[in-house]
């Protein structure tokens, strides 16, 4: 099979609306490299979106499927429960920040995940309202769509987004947007349009994904919790993208000393397979009845058995000190790039969640334009990035964290090509 045939046969096959970065269609892949269906090989800096932490393939997480898999593959935990889904909410209840007594819920996406956390905000506070971020992601469902501070391409044509989400301003330094520009848009939005005592919740992501890799400062999560405690407020803090070792630390909301009422959770919690998390404040996850939270795939027993192993895998393997290695290393080449690419602006993340944003040298405008050509140029010489951004002005880097040193090595050598190839134009 050829790469173009297969693509030729997706055009007719697949909703035009499944969006594609790349025509490449894998065949096999192991901890950082995919090979296509053609025999070509790839340095994977995307990570099926930060969900492979643990690298394509990993043997313990593969023999933890397997060995699931010879037993059952579903029953419905409603229907007939399994242990191993208890002790991974055992274990998530214990790691996840917050120095109270925690509950958890198992779901499928992280779309799903930011779902139930608002609704168990609404159902435990009696409230509707929520706050979110502008440039935040949280899923393409309605609700999902709705708390998203992004209509190209996630709103798009799809008609009325839910009710009662109101967005205020994220903190971008590259863009002059700072934490009290955020805390003045809620306060504005308090004066002008919402009743803080009619919103059951806040959600934002530690280090935004989609929107660009941009922290959320220290002093506005210190801010927002104040806030929260103050009127009555559920924080949550989406993690579906920062979560499981990506950030130096097993969630991102540890850097700030500061813990959110509710924590959702996807992508890297099962090494590939599909899962995703509710943990909390166990009085606000009690406040559904029985059967109001759930669904039929919810906490599958081949997800769950492999985020057993991947939390194994991050302990045993130090994953949290790797990350912070390697992004330390990543930063020090981009620093090196910087030296010979005005396009450069702004280098940031923490840990292995790091990103670099463009702009025209000329004007200082965001450059989606040569942000493109570093990623398809990287693409040429087989290293796989993604772009993100609310101006597509982003390349975020999302290696396996347990990518091997040479591996990693070869791909700093094609970006730093690559780079160069795309001010050749």
């Amino acid at each position: 099979m050829q790469n173009a045939e297969v693509a030729r046969r997706r055009d007719e096959a697949i909703s035009r609306g499944v969006g594609m970065m790349t025509q490449i269609y894998a065949d096999r892949a192991l901890n950082s490299e995919i090979w296509d269906i053609e025999g070509n090989r790839y340095i994977d800096f995307a990570a099926g979106i930060a969900v492979v932490n643990t690298g394509h393939c990993h043997p313990k997480v593969m023999a933890a499927v397997t060995e699931q898999m010879s037993r059952f593959t579903h029953t419905c935990h409603q229907v007939l429960p399994y242990e191993n889904y208890i002790r991974l909410a055992e274990r998530l209840n214990a790691i996840v920040p917050g120095d109270f007594q925690k509950k958890t819920i198992f779901v499928t996406t992280g779309a799903e995940a930011c779902e139930n956390a608002i609704k168990i905000a609404r159902i435990a506070t009696g409230r509707n309202a929520v706050i979110a971020f502008g440039g935040g992601f949280h899923g393409r469902t309605f609700m999902g769509m709705s708390l998203t501070g992004k209509v190209e391409p996630y709103k798009k044509g799809f008609g009325a987004m839910m009710p009662d989400v109101f967005h205020v301003p994220f903190p971008m330094g590259p863009h002059g947007i700072s934490t009290e520009d955020s805390m003045k848009g809620i306060e504005k939005l308090f004066k002008a349009d919402l009743d803080p005592n009619r919103v059951a919740a806040i959600i934002f992501e530690p280090v935004q994904g989609e929107g660009g890799f941009y922290e959320a400062p220290t002093d506005l999560i210190r801010a927002l919790r104040a806030l929260c405690d103050k009127h009555g407020i559920v924080m949550i803090a989406d993690e579906v993208q920062t979560g499981f070792a990506r950030t130096g630390n097993l969630f991102a909301m540890q850097m700030h000393g500061v813990a959110a009422d509710l924590t959702t959770m996807a992508k890297g919690l099962a090494g590939g397979l599909p899962l995703a998390a509710v943990t909390g404040r166990a009085d606000l996850m009690d406040a559904a009845n029985p059967g109001g939270l759930g669904g039929t795939y919810a906490g599958n027993p081949l997800g769950i058995a492999a985020s057993n192993a991947v939390l194994d895998v991050i302990e045993e393997e130090k994953l949290c000190d790797r990350a912070n290695e390697l992004g330390s290393r990543l930063k020090q080449r981009l620093e090196s790039i910087r030296a010979t690419s005005p396009e450069i602006i702004d280098i940031r993340g923490p840990g292995f969640m790091v990103a670099v944003e463009f702009a025209n040298p000329a004007n200082h405008e965001p450059d989606a334009g040569f942000t493109g050509r570093v990623r398809m140029e990287a693409l040429k010489r087989g290293l796989i990035l993604l772009t993100c951004g609310v101006y597509g002005n982003v390349i975020r880097f999302l290696a396996p964290i347990t990518i091997p040193d040479a591996h990693f090595a070869e791909a700093m050598d094609i970006l730093e090509e690559s780079v160069a190839a795309a001010r050749q134009g």
